[in-house]
């Protein structure tokens, strides 16, 4: 048992951040799976045509897991930016200032919602596109697709958090999804290999932590990615993004302690 922490302060405020989307789910999980449907639609029509083999396999199975997982991570961020930025707009932020929790409490339970509604997501979206032609879901390394999975969940929830109390605005917190969260998404290989751009650009590609997390999340289905093709070789990436993590949820930390934005 671990001492000193609001149990029931922290499981009371995750079931609130699950049942608050989960009451609409249909925008909240399905209306995401069936956009991300659609694009895997437009991109195999558009660049899979002609039996085109990206790593090995159909250009369709290649693309379906980068999309699961963007699927995932923009949803964990759209969960985790709304619930401080609503309540500064609202009047209401004082219903999660005032409780006894602690502030890692809170931000547990934040993150722990948006990661949920990730996992839905994502298991919304590879139960439509096990029956897509050309996909194939089946995991060469489970371990990869779990860490990956969760990992990059956490790290865009993180970032949603971070977004709701720096936005005072929801015109903030779009032109923080818009100009940050978007392109570093559609520019981390979810479309194609980092092989076929430029040294330059690989070498920027390579700094994109989505880059990793997509290309290690991927490489639990299909055993290859820009990364590599051995489990040693992913490992690096997979440390990498858990450090990353680390160090964004002690900014996180630090932030809601210190009342910015929220307190004053």
């Amino acid at each position: 048992m671990i001492q000193n922490v609001n149990w029931i302060g922290l499981r009371t405020l995750y079931m609130k951040e699950v049942r608050r989307f989960f009451k609409v789910q249909t925008q909240t999980i399905w209306a995401p799976a069936a956009t991300t449907l659609l694009q895997l639609m437009i991109f195999s029509v558009a660049l899979g045509g002609a039996g085109r083999e990206v790593l090995g396999v159909p250009f369709a199975a290649f693309v379906a897991p980068g999309l699961i997982v963007m699927g995932m991570m923009q949803n964990a961020f759209q969960n985790a930016s709304f619930s401080f930025l609503a309540g500064k707009i609202q009047g209401t932020i004082i219903d999660l200032l005032m409780p006894p929790l602690t502030e890692g409490e809170l931000m547990v339970a934040l993150v722990a919602g948006a990661v949920t509604r990730a996992v839905l997501v994502g298991l919304a979206l590879a139960a439509a596109m096990a029956f897509w032609p050309g996909v194939s879901l089946s995991m060469a390394h489970p371990w990869a697709v779990a860490w990956f999975g969760l990992m990059g969940s956490v790290f865009l929830a993180l970032l949603g958090l971070l977004s709701s109390i720096w936005a005072e605005k929801f015109d903030h917190n779009a032109a923080f999804t818009n100009f940050l969260i978007t392109p570093l998404t559609m520019l981390s290989g979810t479309f194609y290999v980092i092989s076929n751009l430029s040294p330059l650009f690989q070498t920027i590609s390579r700094g994109n932590p989505f880059f990793y997390i997509i290309s290690g999340f991927r490489f639990g289905f299909l055993g290859e990615s820009d990364i590599g093709s051995t489990n040693q070789a992913v490992l690096h990436g997979a440390i990498g993004v858990g450090l990353l993590n680390v160090v964004l949820a002690a900014i996180a930390y630090k932030v809601l302690r210190s009342g910015w934005k929220l307190k004053s």
